[in-house]
């Protein structure tokens, strides 16, 4: 188990065992892989004052976060100029995005944001980390799900708004 000073280190599809919430509480980069399986993964993510994960869906991928300090609002709907369902989340909240849900997540507090999220199927490259979401944006080509995990046999491509 690794401490809080220390990122937790994706080790793939092995045992693994880590305080989430110290984790998540301890990231200061906008998304840090720390789990890859075959069928999910876990991020931890820490979104500045004022950002937002951006609008996007994901056709394929099922999503479960929690918000373990800060404040937010969560948006989700059919399409991206159709955001039905508003929540204001906070810690200890869980968010629930189906696959193909346009969504986004706000932090509308004074705090960074610090939310960890579990993907299946898996959605990132094994131990890849972002500090910011400028640079996760930038490395969206190069930022795959690993040979050895399970994806859907036509993978329709992610929407960004």
């Amino acid at each position: 188990m690794a401490s809080s000073a220390e990122r937790i280190k994706d080790i793939g599809p092995k045992p693994q065992a880590f305080d989430i919430e110290e984790a998540t509480k301890a990231n200061t980069n906008y998304r840090s892989v720390a789990w890859s399986g075959r069928y999910l993964q876990v991020t931890l993510m820490s979104i500045p004052v004022g950002g937002d994960i951006g609008l996007e869906a994901h056709p394929e991928t099922d999503q479960f976060l929690r918000l373990d300090a800060g404040t937010g609002r969560v948006q989700m709907g059919p399409a991206k100029d159709q955001l039905t369902f508003e929540q204001e989340v906070s810690d200890g909240w869980s968010v629930m995005v189906p696959a193909g849900a346009w969504h986004n997540i706000t932090n509308t507090g004074d705090e960074p944001m610090q939310l960890y999220a579990i993907y299946a199927p898996v959605h990132h490259a094994a131990d890849r980390v972002h500090e910011t979401k400028d640079a996760a944006d930038a490395d969206e080509p190069n930022d795959n799900p690993p040979e050895w995990s399970e994806q859907p046999e036509k993978q329709a491509e992610d929407k960004h708004a």
